[in-house]
């Protein structure tokens, strides 16, 4: 089999890869207030692709009271509910119960015995420390690890997606909230609020709709992402700075925060020679986009979300504008090798050409010796690779 080239662009995530990922605030946030596993991810796809959730990551909306109000209610959708029970949650404990943990090699028990891996404290990245203290109930950690496949029960295409959750170990440790005065941060760690259409229940055999503040949930998820993933983020640093080196490049879901908000910052670094005269870098992460990428596309700037196709062909065009700009012959799909941690995501970018590279939750080191053996050079540190290889 012949070798592939090198890529000559590496395209990252942000959320989930360069930096921890909101699926880890959503997963702390439904153990604190005893909320059905799964049941807030599941909600937010079922609302797509005209969610609330999804209009805000499009730039369609302002990040406002009417736009916690309407999150909210997406949270309390009684149909999505009805689903997660009839559909979601009864064949996952059919996965489970076919699984026979006595047959060695039988494929569902195999699931099952790799969901067990118990990623270590560098591997949950900052606040591990925090751990045991974020599960009050061991329950839901026995729950955690019989996690078999859910890649076929729901559409994948919000924030997170079963594919995505397969066989890994959910990190179970607790994100710092952000220390400020905004007034949109809640100041109860409780949920507070359900639309009164939705906080009964006509289906009898149903449990009733858990109460989710939109408001608190929002922050929880955003804060979890506000640092830097220890594996991905100093590989990601020690690329920059190498000579030569491939187009780097950003495609990201993203949200904007208000103007007045301490995490909307839209100065932009000197280097940033890519962006055009209307792109816009706010800092909506804890670092500056333009300080690493080439060419940085965000979700809410642009009017497109992943996995449409559009915004793929989109970061296509850029990139091969930028590399012409610098005297390059061009950049097609299949010059381009993506990094992200969502299934349907790395799909629609092989659709569009590329080769892709799965970040797996709480496991994001093995991406990046993937990543060494798709380039050729070294991106780890030598304890990082004595402590994993």
């Amino acid at each position: 089999m012949a070798l592939q080239k090198p890529p000559k662009v590496v395209l990252f995530d942000i959320g989930g890869v360069c930096v921890l990922s909101p699926m880890q605030g959503i997963h702390d946030f439904e153990i604190k207030h005893k909320i059905p596993e799964s049941w807030i991810n599941y909600a937010i796809r079922h609302s797509s692709p005209n969610g609330y959730w999804q209009h805000l990551e499009r730039g369609e909306i302002k990040m406002d009271a009417d736009f916690f109000k309407g999150f909210t209610a997406d949270l309390h959708n009684k149909e999505a509910w009805r689903e997660f029970h009839t559909n979601f949650r009864n064949e996952k404990k059919r996965l489970k119960d076919v699984a026979n943990p006595t047959q060695l090699g039988d494929p569902v028990s195999l699931k099952a015995e790799a969901a067990d891996s118990e990623p270590t404290d560098e591997d949950r990245g900052a606040q591990s420390s925090q751990s045991s203290q974020s599960s009050p109930n061991p329950t839901n950690d026995n729950k955690n690890k019989e996690r078999p496949s859910l890649s076929k029960l729901a559409k994948d295409t919000a924030i997170g997606d079963p594919i995505s959750l397969e066989s890994e170990e959910v990190v179970q440790s607790s994100q710092d909230k952000p220390k400020s005065k905004f007034p949109s941060h809640p100041k109860s760690t409780e949920p507070i609020i359900a639309p009164s259409a939705s906080s009964s229940n006509t289906e009898p055999s149903l449990p009733p709709l858990p109460r989710i503040d939109g408001e608190s949930l929002f922050w929880t998820m955003m804060s979890a992402s506000r640092h830097p993933d220890p594996y991905i983020f100093p590989a990601l640093e020690t690329l920059s700075k190498k000579a030569p080196r491939p187009i780097l490049g950003a495609l990201s879901n993203t949200v904007i925060y208000p103007p007045d908000h301490p995490w909307s910052n839209p100065s932009r670094s000197s280097s940033s020679s890519s962006s055009s005269s209307n792109d816009k870098a706010p800092n909506a992460f804890f670092f500056n986009p333009r300080d690493f990428f080439d060419v940085y596309i965000g979700s809410a700037d642009v009017g497109m979300r992943k996995p449409a196709r559009d915004i793929y062909e989109l970061a296509i065009k850029r990139l091969d504008e930028y590399d012409r700009r610098k005297g390059g012959d061009g950049v097609k799909g299949e010059n381009i090798v993506f990094l992200d941690d969502i299934g349907e995501n790395l799909k629609m970018g092989r659709e569009v050409g590329m080769r892709t590279i799965r970040v797996q939750l709480g496991k994001t080191w093995r991406a990046v010796k993937e990543l060494e053996g798709v380039l050729g050079v070294e991106l780890m540190d030598e304890k990082t690779r004595r402590s994993k290889l």
